[in-house]
């Protein structure tokens, strides 16, 4: 690829969580585009081929977004090899299907905050002195954090605190002209539908105006945007890549 067309040359990128689905396809995207990128990744052989599938540019580091000392183990390495961060993408997260308020467990709840909000709050605050003036922080939301889908109300109720924190840190962060923008997805044909019978997967698509599920490259395509400079006057926004689904 020319160089010169590149949207993230010469620019240093961290992607949680980025060893499948919508994080890797986005990490593989951004190192074409010139990045460096840091993926994190729970489970060490998953992180090892995802570090192989991107190729190049990438550096694994092993760390659970929930734990602080992951984190902080996570931006040392990133200070001490780049010294800076351009472009983050905080998108761990977690949640669990058929969970009706009658059945929500302080478990369930625990770790479903405990990744989608507590994680992606402290995986930004402790990014923010390596973070350059005028970067890109780019959190992963989903359309459910306004759709209120059944049994599903810790991980709506996750999903509304993120994009509320974009609201907030825009704010917060607008001295330094740092841009918070949360990405909302709709239905991705991830992990998430593994072992999903076909007639609810069928019932998905009735419901997008596109008429399609989407694709994890579909939403690294959303994450490129929002961390180029083609964005450069967006910021506190929840950009929804849903084929309609909760357009309309």
């Amino acid at each position: 690829m020319n160089t010169s067309s590149q949207k993230l040359a010469g620019k240093v990128a961290v992607i949680t969580a980025a060893t499948n689905g919508m994080a890797l396809a986005a990490a593989k995207l951004f190192v074409e585009e010139g990045a460096y990128v840091y993926i994190t990744g729970r489970r060490q052989d998953r992180l090892d081929g995802a570090v192989k599938a991107i190729g190049r540019n990438v550096t694994g580091v092993r760390a659970d977004s929930a734990n602080l000392a992951d984190l902080d183990r996570l931006f040392e390495t990133v200070k001490n090899e780049r010294d800076h961060i351009d472009v983050l993408f905080a998108s761990a997260g977690f949640g669990e299907f058929n969970v009706p308020i009658g059945k929500v467990t302080e478990e369930n709840f625990d770790k479903t905050f405990g990744t989608n909000v507590r994680g992606t709050l402290f995986t930004v605050q402790k990014a923010l002195p390596l973070l350059k003036d005028g970067g890109s922080i780019i959190m992963t939301g989903s359309i459910a954090s306004f759709k209120g889908f059944e049994g599903f109300s810790t991980y709506n109720a996750s999903k509304a605190a993120v994009r509320s924190f974009a609201r907030s840190w825009t704010n917060d962060l607008k001295s330094r002209k740092i841009r918070v923008n949360v990405i909302s997805p709709g239905p991705i044909d991830t992990g998430v539908f593994e072992g999903v019978p076909q007639a609810v997967k069928d019932g998905f698509v009735t419901q997008i105006p596109l008429g399609r599920i989407g694709q994890s490259e579909d939403i690294a395509k959303a994450a490129l945007f929002l961390a180029s400079d083609d964005a450069s006057f967006i910021t506190g926004i929840e950009f929804c890549v849903d084929g309609g689904a909760a357009q309309i």
